[in-house]
């Protein structure tokens, strides 16, 4: 607007320069979005694999873990009358 009233060059490069200023600035928010979208898609895979990974280091516990003993009858010979 400033050009159309003015009429200089000044006024004519000034008006320019601002237009391509929102140009670029449109550029960078499109880029942010598909950063943005990209980091959300990022963070939902790891969510899905820490507890993928969560489940596999529960079951390694249980193979690692010592399984208790059952109980088993005394050994050797035992009378019918005690």
């Amino acid at each position: 607007m400033l050009a159309s009233v003015l009429r200089t060059d000044r006024a004519v490069a000034m008006s320019i320069a601002i237009v391509r200023a929102f140009v670029q600035l449109r550029e960078i928010l499109a880029t942010h979005q598909e950063l943005a979208s990209k980091l959300a898609e990022l963070e939902q895979r790891l969510e899905k694999h820490d507890s993928a990974i969560a489940n596999l280091f529960e079951a390694i516990r249980q193979l690692l873990a010592s399984p208790e003993p059952e109980h088993k009858g005394e050994i050797g010979f035992h009378s019918v009358n005690r």
